[in-house]
């Protein structure tokens, strides 16, 4: 699937909405949810009640009232920044909603076509579908073939191939015929198919802060309780002195003091990094159910990946006829066709398509019986009465095969047995195909691995990731498939528990382990894992267990997974880091400035001077302009929190040095330039 990796990371509609939307959070329900900013916004209460004192009281309040503005606007930037965070994923579930048509539809009955509303089509009804008309409902195409053109749900432009048979048969409601005309079968009514499934997964992915978020929270109030301490004791300190009050020193500029002291920057931009975190999945196609998932993937050390339907496409198909000896070709393409005229799976669809349409009899025999498939004899045929008496086709395991052929009394082409052999360890399946008992050759069927998944997982092991695929297959069969995908361990014969006890001996040695699969009985494995990664085809249980689901299949989508889990780290890692230098800077700059008239009772006057180390123009401007720079720091950075640190990823040290080096000297450096600017602006304002 292709995505919108150009687009803008904030447009001007999303801002808007988002900004309204950041009001309505600042509820103290809501605030209340992120201890920093609720202590922002009881400051600005407090600094706003002092504001209006003052002014019904005659006294001067400019100062409060400028001070109250800006720790407002603090808190809304915050809560803004969350809003447009989420806003991107709500965005992706309204567009697929508004896509949701109440269309007509034509429905077939008995042959007969009827226009009727696509919300009153059942699962089973047959509906047609010409080029120009949006395919209504999820179904199977029986009849016909045709470009359909899905970029509504998949983002690709260019339409694709379904047909009848095979597995390009099924249909998304909500796309569009491009050409020609297909019949298809209802296979979800409307309320219940891919797209609704895809809202309700993008609209139930409820954010919860995750441990690291929780911990770095604690750290924050920690350090924002020892300087409500500090600030608090203040007026106690400053009256044991003798200072006189002064508007600097009053509630107001206490409270300003706390604001800038605390670390508010990375408080009020730490749910939007996590929140963007899920959103960039959401552009990838991976819905993320737990934000802790993320997190993990981040540090993955252990893939863990189901062969069938992850590494290979999970369909059968047939490869090539290998005659036995004395055997010629034609004879064994007639009784392949024969074997598999009655079988209507995609592995018999597979050898109707390997052999050319004008070798096929040119009559079906109508006085036929079909023999099919069952674990029990893992043979299937058909039975044709001739003039000559009945005769026998039969394809299966090759194990059975010769059974049969041996209990008939026959001999078996031991070559033909060794290039069974030779393709069950190349992880190809060999059936045997026989008349009357006679072993005529052999089908070689191959499970394909998809393509590219070689480069990807060369790029995981480039990560430090270590991958391992696990299969029910014999271990010749699941070597031969590991060396073709290129994976570094295989697990042969494995059953759901011997997944699951894989997983907690990985997790056991200190290793973070991901999990992708699709099934049933990838279930209990997918719950176990730090990462757990369900294919969205998959069964409800699979999807039930995972923290993540992969709209698109695709298994190599754990790169896309690991890519964004690091680039979260890093930017929280960035984003704190330049938080805390830049309230460090602050503490230089601001606090002599801020105070410098008191400091005339306890130094000379030729040293009250030297405490001005920014020569701000006077100990209000000093408190208003750190006040306006710790709520634009917020404003400005929201992009970054949002489009995520994008340096390339190499290791923990590397890129501790680089958060040091550029987002903590930036910290330091920022403030001083920034706060003297904004003192120049407010001489000239106020």
């Amino acid at each position: 699937m292709k995505t919108a990796q150009h687009q803008a990371v904030i447009t001007s509609q999303a801002l808007r909405t988002a900004a309204i939307e950041g009001l309505r959070r600042m509820a103290p329900s809501v605030l209340m949810k992120n201890p920093i900013m609720a202590s922002v916004a009881l400051g600005a209460v407090l600094t706003s009640v002092t504001a209006v004192v003052h002014a019904t009281s005659g006294q001067p309040f400019a100062f409060a009232a400028h001070v109250s503005f800006w720790l407002w606007f603090t808190v809304w930037s915050s809560t803004t920044a969350e809003s447009l965070a989420e806003g991107r994923g709500k965005a992706r579930a309204s567009a697929l909603r508004g896509g949701q048509q109440n269309v007509q539809a034509v429905r077939i009955v008995n042959g007969i076509a009827e226009h009727v509303e696509a919300t009153t089509l059942v699962q089973g009804d047959v509906i047609r579908c010409d080029a120009g008309s949006v395919i209504p409902v999820d179904g199977e195409v029986i009849l016909g073939m045709a470009m359909v053109d899905e970029s509504a749900i998949t983002g690709e432009s260019a339409p694709v191939l379904r047909a009848a048979g095979g597995d390009r048969s099924a249909v998304t409601g909500g796309t569009t015929v491009r050409s020609d005309s297909i019949d298809v079968r209802v296979v979800a009514a409307i309320g219940s198919g891919f797209v609704d499934r895809l809202i309700k997964l993008i609209e139930q992915a409820h954010r919860q802060p995750t441990p690291n978020e929780r911990a770095l929270q604690i750290v924050l109030l920690s350090l924002s309780s020892v300087f409500l301490v500090v600030v608090a004791a203040m007026p106690i300190l400053m009256s044991y002195a003798g200072v006189p009050a002064s508007a600097t020193t009053g509630i107001v500029g206490l409270v300003a003091l706390f604001v800038c002291l605390i670390p508010t920057t990375i408080g009020g931009l730490l749910p939007a990094i996590g929140i963007a975190g899920m959103d960039r999945l959401i552009a990838r196609n991976v819905v993320a159910l737990s934000g802790r998932a993320i997190e993990a993937a981040g540090d993955v050390d252990v893939l863990l990946l189901d062969k069938t339907g992850t590494i290979t496409y999970g369909n059968r198909r047939a490869a090539s006829l290998i005659p036995a000896h004395g055997v010629d070709y034609a004879t064994l393409e007639k009784a392949v066709i024969m074997a598999s005229v009655h079988d209507d799976t995609p592995e018999a669809d597979s050898i109707r398509d390997l052999v050319p349409e004008p070798s096929w009899p040119s009559i079906v025999p109508t006085a036929a019986t079909p023999i099919p498939f069952s674990a029990h004899s893992r043979i299937s045929g058909t039975d044709v009465n001739t003039s000559e008496g009945t005769v026998s086709y039969r394809k299966g395991a090759v194990d059975a095969i010769v059974a049969a052929s041996r209990a008939a009394g026959y001999t078996v082409d031991e070559t033909l047995l060794a290039c069974a052999r030779d393709i069950a360890r190349q992880g190809a399946t060999p059936l045997l195909v026989s008349r009357q008992s006679v072993i005529l050759g052999l089908v070689d069927l191959r499970d394909t691995v998809k393509p590219g998944i070689r480069e990807r997982l060369q790029k995981l092991r480039s990560h430090g990731i270590r991958s391992i695929m696990i299969t029910g297959d014999n271990p010749l069969t699941a070597a031969a498939i590991a060396a073709q995908a290129g994976v570094d361990d295989s697990m042969a014969e494995a059953t759901p528990d011997d997944k699951l006890a894989r997983i907690v001996a990985e997790q056991r040695e200190g290793r973070l382990v991901a999990m992708i699969g699709d099934g049933t009985n990838d279930a209990p494995a997918l719950a176990q894992a730090d990462v757990g990664i369900a294919m969205v085809s998959g069964t409800q249980a699979a999807r039930e267990a995972a923290s993540m689901i992969d709209l698109d299949n695709d298994p190599t989508k754990i790169l896309d997974v690991v890519d964004v889990g690091k680039q979260l780290l890093r930017t929280r890692g960035a984003l704190t880091t330049f938080s805390i230098a830049n309230d460090v800077s602050k503490y230089v700059a601001i606090l002599p400035a801020m105070f410098v008239g008191m400091w005339p009772t306890l130094l000379p006057p030729e040293r009250t001077a030297q405490l001005n180390v920014l020569g701000l123009s006077s100990p209000e401007n000093a408190i208003l302009a750190a006040v306006i720079f710790n709520a634009l720091a917020i404003g400005l950075l929201v992009p970054l929190a949002m489009a995520g640190n994008r340096e390339i990823s190499g290791s923990p040290e590397r890129t501790l040095r680089r958060n040091l080096l550029v987002y903590g000297l930036g910290g330091i450096v920022a403030p001083f330039p920034s706060i003297t600017l904004i003192d120049m602006i407010l001489q000239v304002l106020l």
